[in-house]
């Protein structure tokens, strides 16, 4: 197992030279986060994680080898509960958190994984602009915690 690499893996690359291409900048395998996500995008507020469907258990594509089966099951499990506590502490830190697995990267549906992506990203960034966004005022003494205050009978010529 010491020869089974953790980052930098092919569908980790796929991932970052897509979002690299469409102008994203992230970090990768950042180790001051809970779980070292794969990839960082700090200004959209989202990590990602690319999981391999045998190593993290994935429902769908994970398999249980035939040999020493017991080990593996408990070994897939630790994994799965890990993630878990990992995305639930990244969550409570305000972070958006996406899960791709090995499986959504095969060349038959690569492009469409990546453009949810894509979309996911821009969505939560939208959704986070709002919540900065200024309220609309109706008061003078409101405005003026901008700064900017139209006084009062002022009146304005066209020159």
């Amino acid at each position: 197992m010491s020869k089974i690499r953790s980052r930098d893996t092919k569908p980790e690359w796929i991932v970052r030279r897509f979002l690299f291409s469409r102008g994203y900048r992230y970090r990768k395998n950042f180790k001051g986060l809970p779980g070292t996500p794969d990839i960082v995008l700090r200004k959209y507020g989202i990590v990602i994680f690319i999981h391999g469907c045998f190593w993290h258990g994935h429902d769908i594509d994970g398999h249980i080898p035939r040999s020493n089966t017991e080990f593996w099951r408990n070994k897939i499990e630790r994994n799965k509960r890990r993630d878990i506590q990992n995305k639930e502490a990244l969550k409570k830190l305000g972070w958006s958190v996406m899960t791709i697995w090995e499986c959504q990267l095969k060349p038959k549906v690569r492009m469409r994984t990546l453009l949810e992506i894509e979309y996911h990203i821009n969505h939560t960034f939208l959704e986070r602009l709002k919540l900065l966004e200024p309220k609309h005022y109706d008061s003078a003494e409101d405005e003026s915690a901008f700064g900017v205050v139209a006084e009062n009978g002022a009146k304005y010529e066209k020159r």
